[in-house]
């Protein structure tokens, strides 16, 4: 194959790929700028409150905590990405389906968060394995052709997923006059369009199953590659990336850094309305720019961490900027919505430097054949911030009458976690420093 057709192929499979990822985001954040009508349950059909919310929101990282993750990260680097990427593709779609049933069954309210918890766990650990296979398959696809720049494409155009559902939502859950009931049907409207993306990327992920098994027919490899006996995966290889101490300060910035911003997000709205006096249509959009700002930064930093590496420091930089934005969120004078959008747009643009520096810098402290369990790993201890976090902002809100001290109080939360990422990153970069020979500042392309 030549250089041109080889480059066409990988930018086709990417496309393919990106699908089900823009799918996922979508569905995962489809109640984020709803969330603030959990703080009147009597006014939903669907009965839940904020810390019903915050518990459903909370399932996504059940199953991978309680070593969903490990296990299926050890599936991909046995059973390869096809197979095992085409389960989980399919399981977070199955979950997604779950999710639809029970918030428009009719359930009583406990019953209905009950079976839509189980649903979220399902789709949170099929969408954390299929999300593993993605970069997996980038980093193959990619090998030698700016893999930074393709990770953050895909991270990007991911995050549209998100943008669409902050904007879309409102639009599809109009808001009442006060007093008016949300049926079940009007509440799943997001549920529905989300289902119906998951269904287009499992399609979309089938073909990119067929083109991965014609790539590596072409270039005489298989999906589960053939080893020696010394280089076979064995489950004491968990335990060898876990005393990594550079696999620990990746995977701990991953939970502090996202935690920051993802659970943010799922009470984006409920923090930005009685913080700068917005209408619910006006909070969803301002939120939108933290994903909006990815498409544009997300591809840029990637590149930059191609060209000129420097790794280590991007991470600094981009959790500096996302402690930035939430003192200005949390601080700023009410009621001047200028300083709202300041704060996220500064949040967008941290949200895409660090990942694009993060991701890469994995598969040059682990080896090839643990690569798959590697970010599995490091996705497992992501998602028990993610588990924790949305409970206890539930809780805040919940317990918290007025909705600017818990819009507040949630700030203390992320502000702590934002502190907590900058010591990380700082220690990655002392030990860069120290262990030049890893190259983890070295430029990628």
């Amino acid at each position: 194959m030549n250089k041109r057709k080889a480059a066409a192929s990988c930018w086709a499979a990417l496309a393919c790929l990106v699908v089900p990822m823009f799918a996922s985001y979508f569905f995962d954040d489809m109640f984020s700028s709803l969330s603030q009508l959990f703080r009147n349950p009597e006014l939903l059909e669907l009965g839940w409150d904020s810390a019903d919310y915050g518990f459903y929101a909370g399932g996504y990282s059940f199953l991978c905590v309680w070593g969903g993750l490990i296990v299926c990260g050890m599936l991909l680097d046995k059973w390869g990405v096809r197979v095992t990427g085409s389960i989980f593709v399919g399981m977070m779609t199955a979950g997604a389906a779950l999710v639809t049933f029970a918030i428009t069954s009719g359930m009583a309210p406990k019953t209905s968060l009950t079976v839509a918890y189980v649903g979220c766990t399902l789709f949170g650990l099929g969408s954390e394995i299929a999300g593993v296979g993605v970069t997996r398959s980038i980093a193959k696809w990619f090998k030698g052709r700016n893999m930074a720049f393709a990770m953050g494409l895909q991270l990007a155009i991911a995050r549209l997923g998100t943008a669409l559902a902050l904007i879309l939502s409102p639009m599809l859950v109009k808001a009442k006059a006060e007093g008016e009931i949300y049926t079940l049907l009007e509440t799943a409207k997001p549920a529905f369009f989300g289902l119906a993306l998951l269904l287009l990327g499992t399609v979309l992920w089938a073909v990119f199953v067929m083109m991965d098994a014609r790539f590596d027919a072409q270039n005489g490899l298989t999906d589960r590659k053939e080893r020696k006996e010394e280089d076979e995966f064995k489950f004491s290889d968990i335990f060898k990336v876990l005393s990594n101490k550079h696999f620990i300060m990746s995977a701990l910035l991953c939970v502090f850094f996202y935690c920051s911003i993802i659970s943010f997000k799922k009470f984006a709205t409920s923090i930005l309305i009685p913080r700068f006096d917005l209408p619910a249509e006006s909070a969803s959009l301002m939120v939108s720019l933290i994903p909006f700002s990815t498409v544009i930064f997300a591809p840029l930093f990637g590149s930059l961490v191609d060209k000129v590496g420097k790794g280590t420091r991007w991470m600094i930089a981009g959790s500096v900027l996302v402690l930035i934005a939430h003192i200005i969120i949390a601080f700023a004078p009410e009621g001047v919505s200028g300083f709202g959008y300041a704060g996220i747009a500064i949040l967008g643009v941290g949200y895409s430097i660090v990942p694009a520096a993060l991701w890469p810098t994995v598969s040059k402290i682990v080896p090839e054949k643990n690569l798959g369990t590697a970010y599995s790993l490091i996705y497992w201890i992501q998602n028990m911030g993610m588990l924790l976090v949305p409970i206890a902002v539930g809780f805040i809100f919940r317990n918290t009458e007025s909705g600017k001290i818990a819009a507040l109080h949630s700030e203390y939360v992320f502000l702590a976690l934002c502190v907590l990422a900058i010591v990380v990153s700082l220690l990655y970069a002392r030990s860069s420093d120290r262990n030049p020979d890893l190259g983890l500042d070295r430029a990628n392309g």
